[in-house]
């Protein structure tokens, strides 16, 4: 292993959730008698809806305006429906007790929430293989500015060249290169379609890392 340290994605890249998340969104667009293809919705996932807002695009489709407050619970009660039976992803466990093994430092940056990551971490008993988790609230912006990476970076006490990244979207894959790191894309079913030329490898999966 050539790297002092490998970050890993949260959403797509450990745990499968972006699927759950995009079906909920697609079921809210199909209510109110529109689609929502994915190659459009990949335009917000590793990001925020300052990026791209699947709220806005439905407004601008139906011509009217919602209750979200109402909707973003509803949408979430199903999300966690969805996931109630959710594990890591393919080759998560093998890859992280590998690293730990090796003396690899092992972090986690996500543009979503602490409270969604660490619980999910937490729910799922992978805590002790973190020894940093990077959020959105943790540096001004959220992918796909570097921010989030460099504030990794800044804590690991690493340069850029020390450090791998596994990322499942485009947005990720675009700031943890911004940031000057190595980026190894691990596309899913949610964002298989999007175009990861500009990372340094593309996986199937994690299994497929022989580090």
């Amino acid at each position: 292993m050539k790297f002092s340290a490998v970050l890993f994605d949260f959403d797509g890249i450990l745990v499968d959730t972006e699927w759950a998340i995009y079906q909920a969104w697609l079921r809210t667009f199909q209510v109110h008698d529109h689609d929502l293809p994915l190659e459009i919705y990949t335009r917000c996932i590793g990001s925020d809806f300052d990026t791209w807002s699947p709220k806005t695009h439905l407004e601008e489709l139906t011509g009217s305006s919602f209750d979200w407050h109402q909707l973003d619970e509803d949408r979430q009660v199903e999300i966690r429906r969805d996931l109630e039976q959710a594990g890591p992803m393919p080759g998560v466990l093998k890859l992280l007790e590998s690293l730990k093994s090796q003396g690899v430092r092992i972090g986690v940056v996500s543009s979503s929430s602490h409270f969604w990551v660490d619980g999910w971490i937490d729910k799922l008993r992978l805590t002790s293989y973190f020894e940093t988790v990077v959020c959105r609230g943790d540096a001004p912006r959220i992918k796909p500015a570097p921010d989030l990476w460099l504030e990794a970076l800044r804590r690991l006490d690493l340069p850029a060249s020390e450090v791998l990244v596994f990322e499942d979207s485009l947005n990720g894959v675009k700031s943890a290169k911004e940031a000057g790191l190595t980026v190894y894309a691990v596309p899913n079913r949610t964002t298989a379609g999007l175009d990861f030329s500009i990372a340094d490898k593309v996986l199937k999966s994690l299994e497929d890392f022989a580090g």
